[in-house]
């Protein structure tokens, strides 16, 4: 199929960051390269992240993202380029992986290297290939010591702009043993993203609150719930005083449950302050201040309704643009950005993640492009 000829008569006429473009292996030979040797058979068992423990009939990726020749979806930097950097007109794209899961693995050790060589992969055969690309540090959450060693070892890179880990664990990240991984971002000047997967799978407790779902449909409406359970850790352990320049990403995750989380959050502190002395502002202005949360997989009520719930979340500063591609439920950035007034697409579409990820100094479109 030649991709050069497929372009969006509707693709935005401004630059645009994509926050959540996600990159994948060929296959797990792959790391084999990036990896010590006495990982390598885990590498050739189904699934070498981790087994999965329920029925997903739809595919997570479209078939219509694949490069051909029996290659998954996403594994190819050139056909991704064409089907939806330039398609779509997209300024930069924040690579954010397909091993998440490594998180839920038992052996912390396999955990580690799986991340490492991952990494390394997509340093040597993605980022090279296109400047639009920018990278993102994927650690294993098992043991913070070997996930802040990661982010040192390349947290000066210059396309790297953010740490990534999977939103689910075995204990919420507000409490000090993850501190290092905290430590970590500081130092190096980079971003913590929390994407959502490995919800219920491997070492991780069920994905809902009382007990493992049924069927996937159920798991899909529910998998919101870890991205508030890690906010509202965060945000009431006292995370933003101890690291007050840190800033989390909340990724594929949803949109419609921050204000409500942020008015639950500062009504209960008003009667309950005294059990969290450390915090020294509302939840809320510490959310306001630190979190942004991207738009995909975003609620879908009518267009009144949508810009009501961004205003409510001061959009303006919180919210950036997602694709989510390759996955089935990817969204066009016509799809909701056009829903919206300029002033908020703006910021969605591009200055939010440009101040965030400080690319404010660099060109945010090819030269020559529209902004």
């Amino acid at each position: 199929m030649d991709v050069s000829a497929k372009k969006s008569k509707s693709s935005l006429k401004q630059g645009l960051i994509d926050c959540d473009f996600h990159q994948t292996l060929k296959s797990f030979d792959d790391l084999k390269p990036y990896m010590p040797r006495v990982w390598w058979p885990r590498l050739s068992e189904p699934e070498a992240t981790l087994p999965i423990t329920i029925f997903k009939p739809v595919p997570l990726s479209r078939r219509d993202a694949s490069p051909g020749n029996g290659l998954p979806p996403g594994s190819d930097p050139e056909y991704a380029k064409v089907d939806a950097l330039d398609r779509y007109n997209i300024s930069k794209a924040v690579l954010t992986g397909s091993l998440l899961t490594v998180s839920a693995h038992n052996n912390p050790d396999y955990a580690a290297a799986v991340a490492s060589a991952f990494n390394d992969y997509t340093l040597d055969h993605w980022i090279p290939t296109d400047d639009r690309f920018l990278a993102s540090i994927l650690v294993a959450t098992q043991d913070p010591i070997l996930a802040a060693k990661e982010i040192d070892r390349l947290g000066s890179h210059p396309k790297v702009v953010q740490v990534i880990c999977t939103v689910s664990s075995r204990e919420p990240f507000g409490q000090r043993r993850f501190y290092p991984i905290y430590e970590a971002c500081v130092r190096n000047n980079l971003v913590l993203a929390l994407h959502g997967g490995g919800e219920g799978d491997g070492i991780n407790p069920p994905i809902s609150a009382v007990g493992t779902p049924t069927t996937n449909f159920e798991r899909h409406n529910i998998l919101a719930i870890h991205h508030m359970s890690q906010l509202n850790s965060i945000v009431c352990e006292g995370v933003f005083e101890t690291f007050p320049t840190l800033k989390v990403v909340f990724v594929e995750g949803g949109l419609a449950w921050v204000p409500h989380l942020m008015w639950r959050m500062d009504k209960n502190f008003k009667g309950m302050r005294n059990e969290v002395p450390w915090l020294k502002k509302k939840p809320s202005e510490y959310i306001i201040e630190h979190c942004r949360f991207t738009t995909q997989p975003i609620e879908e009520p009518n267009n009144e309704e949508l810009i009501q719930m961004f205003r409510m979340m001061r959009a303006e500063k919180t919210v950036m643009f997602a694709t989510d591609y390759p996955h089935w439920d990817n969204d066009t950035p016509t799809f909701v950005l056009n829903k919206l007034p300029e002033d908020l697409r703006r910021r969605v579409a591009y200055e939010n993640a440009a101040e965030l990820y400080q690319l404010n100094s660099k060109p945010l479109v090819k030269e020559g492009g529209p902004l």
